[in-house]
This record gives C-alpha cells, sequence and structure tokens, in this order.
C-alpha cells in the first residue's frame, strides 16, 4: 500500500513540476473568459462541458495565463500516465502542501469524470479547504443537468461550443472591414463546410479529414462505447451516418431506415441511440412549435450536429449543400444563445399543408422572431415556398414580421402586410 501510495505521489509531482516548469502553449482568446466566472472567496466549483475538442482545455489553460499560472494546477485525467483511481485525486492536496505550504490553488481538472468517486472528493475540497476548483469534460456528467447529487448547488455550468463565426475570423487572423466582399463570402464557405472546431480551423485542410476520424473514433469509443456499453457499433455507425442526410424524423422512421440497411433494432434502441448523443454534445434536437406539449414530444423532430464538418463529412450528396449548412450555422447561434439564457427556446413551425419555418424563437415562452433560411444571392431567387410559409406562420402566430437569412441578399420587403427582412448570413452571424 505504502509502495503504491509512493509511486503515486512521484508521479503527482513530476505532472505539477512539468505544468510549473514549462511554459504555456500559444493560447488564442474565445468569447467564454472562466476569470469572469471566478471568485476565489466564493465556494463554487466551474464546470466546463462541452463535445470533445471544442476548446475546453484551452479554456482552462487562459484562465491560468490571466489568473496566474503559478497559483494553479493543470492535470488531464485521460494522460495515459494518470491511473483512473479515486488515491490520484486524494493524494493532490496532501502533496501541495508539501511542497507549498498553504498555499490555495486553482485545480484546472481536465476530463475529471474519468476517475471514480471524484464527485465526493470535488464536494470535500470545495468545502473543506481554500483551494478551488475548475473542472471540464465531454461527459454530461459534469453539465448541471447531470451533476451528481453531491454538487448541487455548488456548481456553475460553463458550455463551450465550436468556434462562432467572430471566433473564427479571430482564429484565422482576418478582419472582414479590410476583406474585399468577394473574400469574406470565401472565407464563410469555408466556415459552413468544415466548420468551427479549433484545430481544423488552424490546420492545413488536407489534414482536417484526419483529424476529423480521430475525432469521431475517439468520440465514438470513449463517450459511447466505454461509458454506455454499446454492443451494436455497426448500427450505431450507420445511424451517424444517416442524421445529416435527413431533414426531419420520428424514432420509427429512423428505426425503420436502419432495418433498411440490415440492422435489426428496435424503436426503443434507437431512442436510447439518440439520448446519448445528445448526453454527449453530439447533437441538439428542435421540435414543432406547439402550446401542446404532448405534440412537440409526438410530432416530427429535427436534429442537428455539433459541428458543420461533421456534416459535410456524413453527407451523401458529393457537394455540400449550402443551404442546409447555412441553416445549421444559424441553428448552432440560436442554440448557444438559448443555452446561456433559459429565458430563450427554440422551436420550428409547420402547418398541415407542409409549410415549414426553420425556426421561431421564443422569448418568456412568447414568439419573438420567425427566421427562415435560404441559399439566395438575390431577391428573385429565393424560393416562393419559404416566402409563403414564412407569411403565413407569422399571420398564425400574430407577427408583423419574419425574416430570410440569406446568402447575399439584405433589404426588406411588405407582402401581405407582413414585413420581409433580408439579412446576408455573414452579417446575422456577426
Amino acid at each position: 500500500m505504502y509502495r503504491r501510495y509512493s509511486i503515486m505521489k512521484q508521479l503527482l509531482n513530476d505532472l505539477i513540476q512539468n505544468w510549473w516548469n514549462n511554459p504555456l502553449p500559444v493560447i488564442r482568446t474565445r468569447d467564454v473568459n472562466l476569470l469572469s466566472y471566478f471568485d476565489p472567496n466564493v465556494r463554487k466549483i466551474i464546470s466546463v462541458v462541452g463535445f470533445r475538442r471544442v476548446g475546453k482545455t484551452f479554456t482552462l489553460l487562459d484562465f491560468a495565463q490571466k489568473y496566474g499560472k503559478d497559483k494553479c494546477v493543470y492535470i488531464n485525467f485521460e494522460d495515459e500516465r494518470v491511473p483512473k483511481k479515486t488515491e490520484i485525486l486524494s493524494t493532490l492536496p496532501d502533496l501541495l502542501t508539501e511542497l507549498k505550504g498553504n498555499q490555495p490553488f486553482v485545480f484546472l481538472m481536465d476530463e475529471i469524470q474519468e476517475i471514480p468517486q471524484w464527485n465526493m472528493w470535488a464536494r470535500r475540497i470545495n468545502e473543506t479547504t481554500q483551494h478551488r476548483l475548475i473542472l471540464s469534460g465531454s461527459s454530461s456528467k459534469l453539465s448541471s443537468r447531470e451533476i451528481p447529487t453531491e454538487l448541487r448547488g455548488q456548481t456553475i455550468t460553463i458550455p463551450m461550443f465550436p468556434l462562432n463565426w467572430n471566433e473564427f475570423l479571430r482564429f484565422r487572423e482576418r478582419d472582414t472591414q479590410s476583406l474585399s466582399h468577394a473574400h469574406v463570402l470565401n472565407l464563410l464557405r469555408e466556415y459552413l463546410t468544415f466548420g468551427g472546431l479549433p484545430e481544423v480551423v488552424l490546420v492545413e485542410e488536407g489534414l482536417r479529414p484526419l483529424i476529423l476520424a480521430d475525432y469521431l473514433s475517439s468520440f465514438v469509443d470513449r463517450d459511447i462505447v466505454e461509458r454506455y456499453k454499446l454492443r451494436n457499433k455497426e448500427a450505431f455507425a450507420d445511424l451517424l451516418r444517416l442524421l445529416p442526410n435527413i431533414r426531419s424524423y420520428t424514432y420509427s422512421k429512423l428505426a425503420n431506415s436502419l432495418k433498411g440497411t440490415g440492422h435489426t433494432i428496435s424503436k426503443a434502441t434507437v431512442i436510447r441511440y439518440m439520448q446519448w448523443l445528445e448526453w454527449s454534445f453530439f447533437i441538439a434536437r428542435v421540435e414543432v412549435f406547439s402550446a401542446n406539449v404532448k405534440k412537440r414530444i409526438q410530432t416530427v423532430k429535427k436534429s442537428y450536429l455539433i459541428d458543420n464538418y461533421f456534416s459535410s463529412h456524413f453527407s451523401s450528396t458529393l457537394s455540400a449543400n449550402l443551404g442546409y449548412m447555412m441553416e445549421q450555422a444559424v441553428f448552432h447561434t440560436l442554440h448557444i444563445r438559448s443555452t446561456w439564457d433559459p429565458r430563450y427556446d427554440l422551436t420550428y413551425w409547420k402547418d398541415y399543408s407542409d409549410n415549414e419555418v426553420d425556426f421561431v424563437v421564443l422569448h418568456n415562452k412568447g414568439v419573438k422572431e420567425l427566421i427562415q433560411v435560404t441559399f439566395a444571392s438575390s431577391i428573385a431567387e429565393v424560393p416562393q415556398r419559404e416566402t409563403r410559409a414564412l407569411i403565413k406562420a407569422a399571420k398564425v402566430l400574430g407577427q408583423s414580421s419574419g425574416r430570410i437569412i440569406t446568402w447575399d441578399v439584405e433589404g426588406a420587403a411588405t407582402m401581405e402586410g407582413i414585413e420581409v427582412l433580408y439579412t446576408p448570413l455573414w452579417k446575422w452571424l456577426a
């Protein structure tokens, strides 16, 4: 027992010394600034959650750079050298006391959910010491929805997403004010096609497919197979390929589609798979607008993948459908806003004549805005069905206006008493 403790202690000492002695990598700033949520005098655990490789680790490192690296200790629990044992956590405070006396530290714990009983350790540290905790993870175990009972009321959940348009431009060191219009649209095409995962944005185009394949493999193996003990990997993989190629679905329809490819799978299993994908931050669901909760649950749903690059990767068409990619970019922006501000909600609208509006933005349960998305470079190119559906939805929902987000059209027109606003995507995203 003592020998095992000594080995654990030496390993931790090596990790800590390595952290203190080596410089931080180049860190590009994101819109999320953890320092603005942190107060060393307040006993709150900050948990940073989100899909793999969206930038959670660099957000922790950004905090260390701003707060003071010498006042922080960073450990990545997916490091193969770190044993997945509770003792690794228990040893840490005593070792720091031995090294630095009573100095309080901020523990930056990456993927801490890999360690058994992490939640009880986190509560004890938070309640009984001057150390403070900032945790990150790709699992919903750290989110406010699934946070363990021991930590209820003690955490602040910070969601992380792929780069938004403005972050993408900063990472690429581009300023739309100094670029030609054609160059801006070229960057927008790149953003829509390759998405906003930070590493993908920064590497050469030829390496992007290899990086994406690695991300998918890590996601499926660690966040699905290992966590949920997935047995039918083939059916799950086909579901991933299927989702970007269907605009709407019911669980029965998904099950039948998978049966059509040779899988023996039930509706209940499909529901479970879709829940896992949501809990792992890979997809987000949008339900139809209705005051009837039962109808919202039972009606056809739409799901959007966490990043456009996954959709273009899985697309069954040879070239990306820019209209759908635009719709996804709009969804990502609206979804982030509704995640940060619970007063917002996001649905879509559809009537019995199959008129459909992409997004109904709700605020305090009331309709705030109707948004249609279409790939058009002139008003004449906007499909009549898109405009007709928007006008009908506005009348039904008591709205005086609606917005059509376009590729390169800006202006306004009044039709049947409804003001239709045309906004280029790159301007709307900004």
